[in-house]
């Protein structure tokens, strides 16, 4: 990967959500984004579990995509589950 170059300065927290409160609120205000996003998904494509597991990469999560297939504009291609169910697609032709 290519190194960040900005032209603000940059400082790298361990466990940042813990030590700064901005960092803080950055990752709670990130989670209720994600899991409104997720719940959008789930009423879109409801055969996929998206309420229950958050889009994280549970057995039930994995079992919907090798049933249903992964949604294009939705599962990225470079997680492996992913990526695998396209390579097993591939190799049928």
């Amino acid at each position: 990967a290519m190194p960040l170059t900005t032209k603000v300065p940059l400082v790298a927290m361990v466990k940042g959500d813990a030590n700064c409160l901005n960092v803080a609120a950055a990752s709670i205000l990130a989670k209720v984004s994600r899991d409104h996003y997720m719940e959008e998904l789930d009423r879109q494509y409801p055969q996929y579990g998206f309420a229950k597991h958050k889009g994280y990469g549970t057995k039930a999560h994995l079992e919907a995509i090798a049933k249903y297939g992964p949604i294009p504009h939705v599962h990225r291609k470079s997680f492996a589950p992913i990526a695998a169910y396209y390579q097993k697609q591939l190799s049928l032709f």
